[in-house]
């Protein structure tokens, strides 16, 4: 094997799976944008965003245009003190989202926190937010294995953090799995 047929072995398709967006409203800054365009486009992706760059609204603006294209619902899940925030700046921008713990979807898009999952059916949503996701560092970790095996066939799914590292291979690797890229495991072998 030549050096070529090497690199070729561990290159990644980086897939465009979804769409040209439809919703692009004006209070998100241009960087916010950019970001929803290629992430709507990408259909299955990561936003990592320092704290205070407007992760909720872009995130909701993310579900509002898989809602519109698909006409059905989107799952937003959150820790369980950052549900509240994230219904505010729904109403704030015009974005309807609702709240639900019970497992019921109870709008086009859906809000609940991450103890909560396991009562929700993935086959009633079309896309998943998960907000805060390096809860899924954890990589030993039962809730991990829950939001990874719920986010496995979802054909839209976006994970959105403040703390991912460039460094940190097991959060790199654990949200490459979860948006069903390469594996953890496979990540570290190739």
């Amino acid at each position: 094997m030549d050096y070529q047929d090497f690199l070729k072995g561990k290159s990644q398709s980086g897939r465009f799976d979804g769409f040209d967006p439809i919703f692009i409203p004006d209070f998100l800054f241009d960087f916010q944008a950019e970001l929803v365009d290629w992430s709507v486009r990408k259909g299955k992706s990561a936003i990592f965003a320092d704290c205070g760059l407007g992760k909720t609204p872009m995130q909701l603006v993310w579900a509002e245009n898989i809602v519109r294209k698909e006409n059905k619902p989107v799952l937003i899940v959150t820790p369980l003190a950052v549900s509240p925030q994230t219904l505010r700046e729904g109403k704030k921008f015009g974005i309807e989202c609702k709240r639900s713990v019970d497992g019921k979807v109870v709008g086009k898009i859906t809000v609940t926190n991450y103890e909560k999952l396991h009562l929700f059916n993935p086959d009633d949503f079309v896309g998943v937010v998960c907000d805060e996701s390096s809860i899924l560092k954890n990589f030993d970790g039962k809730r991990k294995a829950i939001i990874t095996e719920f986010l496995r066939t979802r054909p839209y799914r976006l994970l959105c953090t403040a703390t991912a590292a460039p460094n940190d291979y097991i959060e790199l690797g654990t949200t490459s799995e979860a948006l069903g890229e390469l594996g953890f495991m496979d990540m570290l072998t190739r």
